[in-house]
């Protein structure tokens, strides 16, 4: 069995970027700053309590899950109010440690896979960012690798809402069906695109040779290691088929290569 492809929508973090290793700097670096400018705050919360103050602004306002960026801002200004911070500068110190935050959100490292992989991808077929978190494409200096970047904020629904998919699909101008969509996340990427009507793959790199598929209703079209392998599976084909529309053999697995480099 195969499918035709036109069109390519990209997962970010934990597909093109680990976010760990950035949740870790942005508390550090927010600790920092908050004890220099606001030293009862950092007093008050330390990274453990920050932390926990995020997860229960996050619970308290599950209608705004779809933006990350207000659910920052709400846990900043919760903490400077909690902290007994002066009232007047709340809504200045909320600002400014936003940027902090927003600035080291944006710096990111790629897989070593991911930036060559990017560029061979895209040069076969248009690529949309579609992710559920806030990372700015233009500020990490990857935007030029890809169509457009449609963000669950920008949209009104975060994954695995068919909507945010379909939204996408339409952007392209290509059917569901036309569109390949590449995650690591389960539920989020793969179940939410197959649910919407696309065709998708499953970055796998943890134990890539050995890939353990938790569903039996639904399955992905491809399973791949890292973004070097799905590169080496359209570089398989090309040549073969118009750029336009590209065939991959369903249900491919593959143990893929990997290649070094860090975003800009």
């Amino acid at each position: 069995m195969h499918f035709d492809i036109r069109a390519i929508t990209l997962d970010l973090d934990d597909t093109v970027w680990p976010f760990a290793p950035i949740g870790a700097r942005i508390e550090q670096v927010l600790d920092d700053w908050l004890r220099i400018h606001s030293p009862r705050t950092a007093e008050r919360f330390p990274i453990p309590a920050m932390r926990a103050l995020r997860e229960q602004v996050f619970d308290a306002h599950p209608h705004l899950l779809h933006d990350m960026s207000a659910l920052r801002r709400l846990t900043l200004a919760r903490a400077f109010v909690e902290s007994d911070a002066d009232p007047s500068l709340v809504e200045d110190l909320t600002d400014t440690a936003y940027a902090v935050f927003y600035a080291e959100r944006n710096r990111v490292e790629c897989y070593p896979d991911a930036l060559e992989a990017l560029a061979r991808i895209s040069a076969k077929l248009p690529v949309a960012a579609l992710s559920n978190g806030n990372a700015d494409l233009v500020a990490i200096g990857l935007d030029h690798h890809f169509a457009f970047q449609l963000g669950a904020r920008e949209h009104g629904a975060a994954k695995p809402d068919p909507g945010i998919f379909l939204a996408a699909c339409e952007r392209l101008g290509c059917a569901p069906e036309e569109v390949l969509h590449v995650g690591d996340h389960v539920e989020m990427d793969v179940l939410g695109a197959a649910r919407a009507g696309l065709r998708t793959a499953w970055v796998h790199r943890d134990d890539a040779h050995h890939p353990h598929w938790p569903h039996d209703d639904i399955q992905p079209d491809l399973v791949v290691p890292d973004l070097a392998a799905l590169a080496d599976l359209l570089d398989a084909m090309h040549g073969a088929t118009p750029a336009s529309s590209r065939t991959i053999p369903s249900g491919t697995r593959s143990s893929g290569t990997r290649s070094s480099g860090t975003c800009p």
